[in-house]
């Protein structure tokens, strides 16, 4: 009997919600089912099927007056202890409302495919002007029209959720790439996404964990560093060692802005991702060489996500604008604009292919930047057009979107720029180097990204002095007073009215003749001191001043010729006796037999 009892325990799993006897490949799908019900009743899904969510907005037909001494059923005591927030219900027409919106009850609850009775049923109860999730397909996209009551931006809304969706980053998660084989494998690594904003690093993360929920191998937690604690970050360890000693089911982390934690709270992270506690997988915007810490970094594979390209987001934009039912006008063969047959209450919304091309290029491949300018452009024409239709008692039409509009939009292109990151120094050593090689159309173009930026002009006022001694040196010997002078006015008018300044210091240094002969001698000048073996060789006594008796007596100043005294040039030694006959100007570090 002792046996018997032993196997059972080896060969199940007690489920600790309803406490029934399961095996382990089939606890992970119990548990979803049995933590969505809040019925006491044991769960009736067979276990092998995939595991069903319930939605939380009961749409089933119910009597308009209910009893007032029935009390309302309420989740059982076991499953109270996995609620992590808890809002008030109260029937009303058969439905039950919480504290939170019909839309965020809806995302909440069916984040799994939900069967298709129940998913009619809640498109049907829905009024128009609620908000619902997004579908995936372009087929079944929303209306236009509720772009006027989405609350939230439509980068989040249209976030991809499968790597067909997602564009601009082949050469990562390409059909041969290697992280495209591990995913599909589903051997997932720690990560570090580093890339500029909106180029998809946290969409790539999404789809990670979609692709894991779907086949149940790993859960999914994100937090992010801008507003997470440590405390945070250990109770989700916590939850992963709990998971992988009782579910056998791994934990992905997610931390966006990782470079926000600082070294000592990224060696948190150290021991649990090195024994496989959990997968890490990290979002950051600056160099993780600096910003994240060594020994993290080795325990983690970098990848490196490159700015969107025109072509990659012109892609984005039109999978946006047909999810959204907007129409490109003379885009369109099989529903042309002329040949459309309106129901006198559909409102149609159309954009010109060249406003999406100005959105394209105005972005500067920030997907997020691009979405939310589309979505902005659109809002603003829907509320201008139905404003006028008030006036005049009529419903509006047609809506169309033209390229002014979308330019009103977004005022300017998106420039990235980050004054304390690496696109600081990127840009300061473009605009020296350009003005070395004097192209002084580069230089400019440089020099107009870090002041449209929001570059400190002083900054570069003092680059620019530096410039016009190292690089121009004896060639031009004006053009250091020239960056002086640039230097003080920038600090006398500040900006904008410096830019002019410094944009005319920049084109003088670019088209001034070039010498590096001081910069270089004085480098080996440098060298020399720093490489030489032995004590420093002493001052020549005839160099020295002579101010007291005793250092006359001594011989300090003997033998030292005063130059005006002579008519011609005059023979004398001014370097140590080690160095004599050597010409920095002409001398290299690697000739060492003068020491």
């Amino acid at each position: 009997m002792a046996s018997e009892m032993t196997d059972i325990v080896a060969d199940s799993v007690q489920c600790p919600v309803c406490f029934k006897e399961l095996s382990p490949a089939t606890i992970n799908g119990h548990l979803d089912v049995c933590l969505m019900n809040t019925d006491s009743s044991p769960s009736t899904t067979a276990e092998t099927a995939p595991p069903v969510k319930k939605p939380r907005i009961s749409v089933e037909a119910a009597p308009s007056s209910p009893p007032v001494n029935k009390p309302v059923a309420t989740p059982s005591a076991v499953f109270s202890m996995f609620q992590t927030s808890r809002s008030k219900v109260s029937p009303q027409n058969g439905l039950f409302f919480s504290k939170q919106s019909p839309a965020a009850a809806v995302s909440k609850g069916l984040k799994r495919n939900l069967p298709k009775e129940a998913d009619s049923r809640l498109s049907g109860a829905e009024s128009p002007n609620r908000q619902t999730s997004l579908p995936e397909g372009p087929t079944n996209g929303v209306s236009s029209r509720t772009l006027l009551t989405i609350d939230k931006p439509l980068a989040e809304l249209l976030r991809p959720n499968t790597l067909q969706e997602y564009f601009g980053q082949n050469k990562v998660v390409g059909q041969q790439t290697l992280l495209r084989s591990l995913l599909d494998s589903q051997e997932i690594p720690s990560l570090i996404l580093w890339g500029p904003p909106g180029c998809g690093k946290t969409t790539l993360a999404h789809i990670i964990a979609s692709n894991s929920k779907k086949n149940g191998t790993a859960r999914f937690v994100t937090l992010s560093a801008t507003n997470a604690s440590i405390n945070d970050v250990r109770e989700v360890i916590k939850q992963a060692q709990n998971e992988l000693r009782l579910c056998k089911r791994k934990t992905i982390l997610f931390i966006d802005e990782i470079h926000r934690f600082n070294k000592s709270q990224q060696d948190t992270f150290l021991p649990h991702v090195e024994c496989g506690t959990i997968t890490l997988i990290g979002a950051t915007t600056e160099n993780p060489s600096f910003q994240v810490n060594a020994a993290l970094l080795s325990r983690c594979r970098v990848l490196v996500l490159e700015k969107l390209s025109v072509e990659a987001m012109g892609l984005i934009l039109r999978r946006a604008v047909a999810m959204l039912e907007i129409r490109v006008l003379g885009q369109d063969p099989a529903n042309p604009k002329d040949q459309e047959q309106s129901d006198g209450h559909e409102l149609k919304i159309y954009i010109e292919q060249k406003a999406l091309d100005t959105i394209a290029y105005l972005c500067d491949g920030d997907a997020r930047t691009g979405l939310n300018g589309l979505q902005l452009a659109v809002q603003a024409q829907v509320g201008l057009t139905r404003s006028n239709t008030l006036a005049q008692d009529c419903s509006p039409q047609e809506i169309l979107v033209k390229e002014e509009h979308v330019k009103e939009g977004l005022q300017r292109s998106h420039i990235l720029y980050d004054k304390a990151g690496e696109e600081h120094f990127n840009c300061i050593s473009a605009l020296h180097k350009s003005m070395r090689g004097s192209h002084e159309n580069a230089s400019l173009y440089w020099l107009g990204r870090m002041l449209e930026g929001g570059e400190e002009p002083l900054y570069v006022a003092r680059r620019l002095v530096r410039f016009a001694s190292e690089d121009v040196g004896m060639a031009d010997p004006s053009a250091l007073p020239q960056a002086v002078s640039a230097f003080q006015a920038c600090h006398f008018i500040g900006m904008p009215e410096c830019e002019v300044i410094l944009a005319q210091c920049v084109v003088y240094l670019a088209r001034a003749p070039k010498s590096v002969e001081v910069y270089n001698a004085y480098a080996n000048v440098k060298a020399c001191l720093r490489n030489h073996k032995g004590p420093l060789p002493p001052v020549p006594l005839h160099l020295c001043n002579a101010p007291t008796r005793l250092m006359k007596e001594l011989g300090y100043g003997k033998g030292y010729k005063y130059n005006p005294g002579f008519n011609g040039p005059v023979e004398q030694e001014y370097l140590p006796e080690e160095l004599r006959g050597i010409d920095f100007f002409t001398w290299m570090p690697s000739n060492t037999s003068i020491f």
